[in-house]
């Protein structure tokens, strides 16, 4: 009989899990499964190997591999333990919108071979797309279904020292309710191709608009940002609290930062990231006592910037000046972390949030997911996770942000997961 490979379902959202099966092998058999997956002309791939139960089944929602890219069970382990073939690239994965991704799985037993694809997209059919270059904005707007006024609720998505325009997750908000405006504030047409002296009151601007474009059900907008974004929506929701419904801080910054690695090298790192009113936020580099690039400069790559940060993190009173005032958000607070972040202690960064807000009995939610050995690249579900060496998009430093394959895939999923649980949460409050 010849070998019979499964993949349910075949084509849907990024985030939502894949059955594979093989059936009709040996019992006892050895079953080799490739996947394989092009992106931007590089080919990604994961193989494993498997022995047949007693009916000549393998199913990876029940079994581990003998053998392989990826240990234990792990529905979607082919998948993010993908890395790339033949490529000198640091690139982290990622994937235009536009551009669903699909995996070839290749599976062979005994000479025997069958073959099945599936198809991960970004966003939904009929979510929309608009570019928005309106009172001197750059970003996205993605719309779900059939949207229209008063419909949805909002939410802006800030990216991290990367920069640019996290269309993406602003894409699969979009899929699963949300009016979703993915806003750039450096290194995107028209904007400063660095992070230095960015002025808070283009992010009021930005809220103001989307409120005014999608006018959200119940009044809803929150912000959800990732790194220098994370570190950004946290002092967003403390500098404006009136128009801040919720924050979604990923692997956030408990403090303001200098420039660091996105800086404009005329400024330099030590110089300052945020401006209000036109004067510059204090940050934790700032007649810092203990403050020392050298753990991060020196040795080979890759380079841990977390190292650098912790040296600045010992001066008590450089930390108080700097630190974001976050009992000052009126709303919902969801903190995303790894205790192996590369980049900069998140985990420790997320427990100050936390502590500070349980200090002043913050009066709403206050929800942290801290994954163990996960690193500072957080993302959605269901993509390699196998990359943690990168060139910084700004800098070029060769440094890593940490982690496991397996640990970072587990944070993906259940962080995404729960961000949509808090989200929905919070929008029930407050509806009522």
């Amino acid at each position: 009989m010849a070998l019979v490979l499964s993949i349910t379902p075949a084509d849907a959202l990024i985030d939502v899990a894949r059955h594979i099966r093989v059936e009709q092998a040996q019992p006892g058999q050895t079953v080799e499964i490739t996947a394989l997956t092009r992106r931007k002309g590089v080919l990604w791939q994961s193989q494993a190997a498997f022995v047949a139960d007693a009916n000549g089944t393998v199913d990876l929602t029940r079994d581990a591999p003998a053998s392989g890219d990826y240990a234990g069970v792990a529905p979607m382990g082919l998948i993010w333990s993908q890395s790339p073939v033949d490529s000198p690239s640091r690139e982290q994965f990622n994937q235009p919108v536009a551009e669903p991704l699909v995996t070839d799985v290749v599976a062979r037993a005994g000479g025997a071979q069958a073959q099945a694809s599936f198809v991960q997209r970004l966003a939904a059919e009929g979510v929309t797309r608009q570019d928005v270059r309106e009172e001197g904005l750059v970003g996205t707007l993605y719309l779900p279904p059939g949207a229209g006024p008063g419909m949805h609720p909002a939410v802006m998505i800030l990216n991290g020292s990367g920069g640019g325009i996290n269309e993406p997750r602003a894409a699969l908000y979009a899929s699963r309710g949300y009016a979703a405006f993915a806003l750039a504030y450096f290194k995107a047409p028209g904007l400063s191709d660095y992070i230095s002296n960015t002025p808070l009151e283009y992010f009021q601007t930005g809220l103001r608009w989307l409120r005014k474009k999608v006018q959200p059900k119940h009044d809803f907008v929150a912000i959800s940002g990732q790194s220098r974004g994370g570190e950004l929506v946290l002092l967003l929701g403390a500098t404006f609290p009136e128009e801040v419904s919720a924050v979604v801080a990923y692997v956030p910054g408990a403090v303001v930062h200098s420039g660091q690695n996105a800086c404009d090298p005329k400024i330099g790192r030590e110089g300052p990231t945020w401006l209000l009113g036109g004067k510059p936020i204090p940050h934790v580099w700032e007649n810092n006592r203990t403050a020392t690039w050298a753990p991060f400069d020196e040795g080979p790559a890759p380079h841990r910037h977390e190292k650098a940060i912790l040296t600045a993190l010992q001066d008590p009173d450089a930390v108080a000046r700097a630190r974001i005032k976050v009992e000052d958000i009126k709303g919902p607070v969801i903190l995303l972390s790894g205790t192996d972040d590369g980049s900069w202690p998140s985990s420790l960064y997320s427990k100050m949030v936390q502590d500070k807000l349980a200090e002043v009995k913050h009066p709403y939610p206050v929800q942290w997911l801290d994954y163990e050995n996960g690193g500072h690249s957080i993302l959605f579900p269901y993509v390699p996770t196998t990359q943690h060496v990168y060139a910084h998009p700004v800098s070029g430093k060769i440094s890593t942000s940490g982690g496991t394959p397996r640990d970072n895939a587990r944070a993906d999923q259940e962080s995404w997961e729960g961000v949509l649980k808090f989200l929905d949460a919070a929008v029930r409050a407050r509806a009522a």
